[in-house]
C-alpha cells in the first residue's frame, strides 16, 4: 500500500457548478454533488444570471457567484476557480452527474500522492437518460489513460496518452487550486481548451492521478456546447492545434482528421 503523503479532508474541497442559461439538468447535477458519501462545499458560478439558476440555488441554499469579467468558456472556468478558498476544486458541468463515491475516491488518491497535480477518473455516458458504460470511444479513452493509471508520476507516459487524444474527461477532474491558478485556462478554444490545458500541465513534475472507477456520468445531448461545435465542423481545426503540440505537422493533420471523425458519436 502506498504511503499517505497528504492530509486533504472534506473541508479542503469545493465543487463549483458552472451554470449557463437555463439547463433542465442543473438540479440533477447539484443533487448528485450534495449526495456524496463525503460532504464538501458546493457553490454555483455563472456569467448568465437568471431566475432559473437563482431559484435552484435558493432551493439548496447555495451561494451564486456572477462572472462580470472575461467571457467565454476559459473566462468562466478561470472565474469559477477564483471563487474558491479551498486547496482542491472540481468544476462540475451543469449537465453531468457524479457518483456518490466520487469525493471519497478522489481524496484517497490525492492523499496517497506526494505531489499531485490533478485527479481524474473513468466515466460513463448519459444518452437519453440511459447510462452507457462501454462503447468504442470510451474504450479508446480508457486505453489512452492507462499509462497515467500505472505511471502517474511519469511525464513521458502521460504525454504519450495525451498525444493520441483527449483521454481526460474535463468534469471528472479535481485540481490542486494553487496549481491551476498559476496555470489558468486562458485559451480561446471552445472544444479543446481542456485538452490544451492537460498538455500544458503534463509538463509539470508531479502526479496525474487516474482512477479506473466510473465515478461520474457525462451527459451527451444535442444542445451541449460540444455537440454544437461538432455539428458546426469546428472540431478539426481545434484538434489540429493540440496535435501540433505533440507531433510534426504532417502527422498532426492525419491524426486530427481521424480524431475528429471518431468524436462524431458525441451528438
Amino acid at each position: 500500500m502506498m504511503k499517505v503523503k497528504n492530509k486533504f479532508a472534506a473541508e479542503d474541497h469545493t465543487f463549483v457548478v458552472c451554470a449557463y442559461k437555463e439547463s433542465v439538468f442543473l438540479e440533477e447535477c447539484i443533487k448528485s454533488l450534495l449526495s456524496q458519501t463525503v460532504k464538501t462545499r458546493v457553490i454555483i458560478s455563472t456569467s448568465t444570471p437568471n431566475s432559473w439558476i437563482s431559484d435552484i440555488a435558493d432551493k439548496f441554499s447555495l451561494a451564486v457567484y456572477i462572472n462580470t469579467g472575461k467571457k467565454g468558456i476559459s473566462g468562466d472556468w478561470d472565474f469559477a476557480i477564483s471563487c474558491v478558498n479551498t486547496a482542491l476544486v472540481t468544476l462540475a458541468h451543469q449537465d453531468d452527474i457524479y457518483e456518490p463515491n466520487y469525493i471519497e475516491n478522489m481524496l484517497d488518491y490525492m492523499n496517497k500522492a506526494e505531489n499531485p497535480i490533478l485527479f481524474s477518473c473513468a466515466y460513463s455516458e448519459l444518452r437519453d437518460d440511459e447510462k452507457v458504460t462501454l462503447n468504442r470511444l470510451l474504450s479508446i479513452k480508457r486505453i489512452l489513460a492507462f499509462p497515467m493509471r500505472v505511471f502517474p508520476d511519469s511525464i513521458a507516459f502521460r504525454r504519450f496518452g495525451l498525444s493520441f487524444g483527449n483521454c481526460i474527461c474535463c468534469p471528472s477532474v479535481t485540481y490542486i487550486t494553487d496549481i491551476i491558478r498559476e496555470h489558468p485556462f486562458e485559451s480561446e478554444l471552445k472544444s479543446n481548451l481542456d485538452w490544451l490545458q492537460w498538455e500544458k500541465l503534463s509538463k509539470l513534475k508531479g502526479s496525474f492521478l487516474y482512477s479506473s472507477k466510473k465515478l461520474m456520468c457525462h451527459r451527451i445531448h444535442s444542445d451541449s456546447e460540444t455537440s454544437r461545435i461538432l455539428q458546426n465542423n469546428m472540431r478539426y481545426s481545434e484538434d489540429l492545434i493540440v496535435f501540433q503540440k505533440f507531433w510534426p505537422n504532417i502527422l498532426a493533420k492525419r491524426l486530427a482528421k481521424l480524431y475528429s471523425a471518431s468524436e462524431k458519436s458525441n451528438y
